[in-house]
């Protein structure tokens, strides 16, 4: 039986060591509070940037080594809080802490309204007169684009004063989902008792090949989800309200447009995503249903058994040892610098893998300027948990390598390239035990360990984004967020897709409330934008072998110093032309293809 634990009681040496940020939370403190003081003298530029570029340059540079110590700070007090959010001092920190980066925002919001005031011209004249400004050229030109749609400076220093408070719904939807909610135990087949929770029925009991155990847990996780939508949903409606009311104060033509202008990425791109993988997935992903239903010997695919194992007898448990070997054999075409920081990270406590109270579900990787990497994860001891980790690393070693060729302001790449790194490290995985033998089980077992990557990103973000592109649809014309309205629409999302192969219940409507996401702007489709780069990247790999290798590390390296269009061209990968997207999805066709022949070989 399993069961759940407090933070105190895990195993240390399988927790991340928050140390390596902070020795003690007095340290934490301490350094707070000199943040808070510094201010003064960065608002001392206040009212200067037009008397030179040797000031601008001074006021940028003093900025940014405030803010990598502030991020530091933020950081810590995010992750002691994704482990355990039901502790009242991490609780406390991360009040503190968001109250203070939004005095530190609002104190340096002057900076960019002030540049933005400067005639037109004078920022080149400065990048002329001043060589060390040339590190800003890109991070300036960006904030000059966003001029036709700023406020005054009293009005945006008032904004990021808010900044803790426009954050709340996310801090509401969290606290709500990691510290109120309490599941019914369930039993198994075999009557075993089980504790259920977030963690557990997304890291485990969706995945177990016991119909029994899986499908209780489905309704017991499904219950309390019902019973929280009505609060969740109004929690997601002052979240989009927000967006919606930025946008129109700001002057975009919709909530769309500002959310895609950081990411720098057209309309097309974002739709290109949307539709060419919603409609030409969908029957690979109906013939991937119908054939998972009959190899389990189901009458029909519920929502719930998406996730039940194809093979289970040939699923062995995999240890967080054998896990990190594997990955760092399958990494080795990677080079050796980008190897040691796999070995770095696996061997030096930078990865949370325990499940306990309150601890965030999912997956995460956080890297802040100036630190390592830290990787939050739920290990289940299982293949996919696997290429979850693998998927992290992938997060990392692109992390590290942009902290060490960038400087700060160019240290990140928009969020529509961010997923790239990470799903190409998944398929190198699944490359690398391919290739370790002509076993006709292995070669289908691998295939199955790979759908599940393209499932993640090509079908369960994907809808979720499908559904996002509804909600802000609906906002754009003042329609209500209900929770009976994003039931309705999280509905149809799914009945388009999945058609008659799989039968989807009242329950599998309540989806919406499971992912973060939604409060993270437009983030759900560049988990399939990213995976749809990195098909083509392994692709290239497998074909050319150390020249796409070394293209791709020169990538990591650019960090944000170019838009992801470019970056993705310096790969090879053209993202502007569809054509990336349907190769993608024929590839994930082919790959169910081959599991239907083996399976089919299997049975004669």
């Amino acid at each position: 039986m399993k069961s759940r634990t407090t933070r105190e009681h895990v195993a240390v040496e399988q927790t991340w060591n928050l140390d390596d940020l902070f020795s003690t939370q007095e340290a934490w403190d301490a350094e707070l509070q000199e943040i808070i003081d510094h201010l003064p003298m960065l608002t001392a530029f206040k009212g200067t940037l037009h008397s030179g570029a040797e000031n601008l340059l001074a006021c940028l540079e003093a900025r940014d080594e405030l803010v990598v110590r502030a991020q530091l700070v933020a950081t810590y007090a995010r992750l002691r809080t994704s482990e355990d959010g039901t502790n009242p001092q991490n609780q406390a920190i991360s009040a503190r802490v968001g109250d203070a980066i939004s005095a530190l925002n609002a104190a340096l919001s002057f900076i960019s309204s002030e540049i933005l005031d400067l005639p037109d011209g004078t920022i080149e004249t400065y990048l002329q007169e001043e060589p060390g400004l040339e590190t800003y050229r890109k991070s300036l030109h960006e904030l000059l684009e966003t001029k036709p749609y700023r406020l005054s400076a009293d009005t945006e220093s008032a904004l990021a004063a808010l900044g803790e408070v426009f954050s709340a719904p996310y801090t509401i939807y969290n606290r709500g989902k990691l510290s109120d909610m309490t599941f019914a135990a369930v039993r198994d087949s075999q009557g075993a008792e089980h504790p259920v929770s977030f963690a557990l029925f997304e890291t485990d009991y969706e995945m177990s090949s016991d119909t029994a155990l899986r499908r209780a847990a489905y309704e017991s996780f499904s219950q309390t989800l019902a019973n929280y939508q009505n609060s969740f949903a109004a929690v997601y409606a002052s979240e989009v309200k927000r967006q919606t009311v930025m946008s129109r104060l700001r002057g975009y033509e919709s909530v769309t447009q500002m959310l895609l202008q950081p990411q720098q990425v057209t309309l097309d791109m974002y739709h290109n995503i949307l539709d060419i993988i919603g409609t030409q997935l969908a029957p690979h992903m109906r013939r991937f249903a119908k054939l998972k239903a009959k190899e389990l010997g189901l009458e029909k695919l519920q929502f719930c058994d998406l996730k039940a194992p194809l093979d289970p007898e040939f699923s062995p448990p995999v240890t967080i040892e054998e896990a990190g070997k594997l990955i760092k054999s399958a990494l080795q075409v990677m080079g050796p610098e980008y190897v040691q920081i796999m070995e770095t990270a696996l061997d030096n406590r930078w990865i949370d893998y325990v499940d306990n109270v309150g601890k965030s579900t999912g997956a995460f990787c956080s890297t802040p300027y100036g630190n390592h990497s830290y990787i939050l994860i739920t290990w289940s001891g299982n293949m996919r948990s696997a290429f979850t980790l693998a998927h992290e690393l992938g997060h990392a070693g692109h992390g590290i390598l942009c902290g060490q060729n960038q400087a700060y302001i160019n240290f990140r790449p928009t969020m529509y390239f961010i997923e790239a790194p990470s799903t190409l490290n998944e398929l190198l995985l699944a490359q690398h035990i391919m290739e370790q033998s002509d076993d006709p089980r292995l070669k289908r077992w691998v295939i199955i360990q790979l759908l599940n990557t393209y499932y993640h990103n090509f079908v369960t973000h994907m809808l979720e984004a499908q559904l996002q592109r509804k909600v802000y649809e609906a906002a754009q014309v003042d329609v209500p967020i209900t929770a009976k309205k994003m039931s309705e629409w999280k509905g149809e999302v799914l009945a388009n897709f999945w058609g008659d192969a799989v039968e989807l219940d009242a329950a599998s409507s309540l989806t919406w409330m499971r992912q973060p996401h939604y409060y993270m702007g437009l983030y759900p489709y560049t988990y399939a934008a990213g995976l749809t780069a990195s098909t083509a990247v392994a692709a290239k790999i497998r074909e050319e072998g150390q020249p796409a290798v070394d293209r791709w590390l020169e990538v990591l390296k650019a960090g944000g110093t170019k838009r992801p269009l470019e970056l993705m061209k310096m790969a090879g990968i053209d993202m502007s032309d569809p054509q990336p997207i349907r190769d993608a999805v024929a590839y994930v066709g082919s790959l169910i293809t081959q599991l239907e022949e083996l399976f089919a070989a299997q049975e004669q």
